[in-house]
């Protein structure tokens, strides 16, 4: 039985793509976009999620001060208060990474292009070989899931850390190391 699948330019890119296809990645709400105080404090006082943004940030005044506030733009606002504003609109906008499925993490990955490993080069998941078959329960996903729940997992760092820290624990350090030197990727989770 098939399962999700990532295509990519690069292995990093194939496996992005997959990763994204089973968890929502860290990302930034595209309706954030006020610039002045009083536009974010309007914002972020029309919502729930907004007001415990507020209280996250330590900003504490009372009902009729933000009243005073929300009722004129020009109002003069302390310099800390207009900050701790800014912080917890930053904060609000910012909707956290889902954390890696378990089952991406125990997955059977089936990685399909050039791969080499020393003076073996070929081309992997055709009618000629198999594609590169790697046990993803064997390794260690620390430092992948802790650049995806920052936001900072990018194409190379995810192939680098998928050879070192997924296929070595798998299947070793092959002839002369991993690499992915081809052009398109497809990875299937099985």
């Amino acid at each position: 039985m098939a399962g999700p699948t990532g295509h990519g330019n690069s292995l990093g890119a194939a496996l992005n793509a997959l990763l994204r296809s089973q968890a929502t990645p860290r990302h930034r709400l595209s309706t954030y976009n006020a610039k002045h105080w009083h536009a974010q404090l309007s914002q972020l006082t029309g919502t729930r999620r907004g007001y415990q943004a507020l209280e996250d940030a330590g900003l504490h005044v009372t009902t009729q001060t933000l009243i005073n506030w929300l009722s004129d733009p020009e109002y003069n606002i302390r310099r800390s208060y207009r900050d701790l504003i800014h912080t917890a609109y930053e904060n609000a906008a910012i909707v956290p990474a889902e954390p890696i499925p378990d089952h991406v993490k125990r997955g059977q990955f089936e990685i399909s292009g050039i791969v080499k490993t020393g003076d073996d080069e070929r081309e992997r998941g055709n009618r000629r070989a198999a594609p590169l078959r790697i046990d993803g329960s064997r390794g260690d996903w620390h430092a992948i899931e802790e650049l995806w729940l920052a936001g900072e997992l990018t194409d190379d760092d995810f192939e680098d850390h998928f050879i070192d820290d997924i296929i070595v624990a798998d299947i070793g350090e092959g002839t002369d190391g991993w690499e992915f030197p081809g052009t398109s990727y497809s990875i299937e989770l099985r």
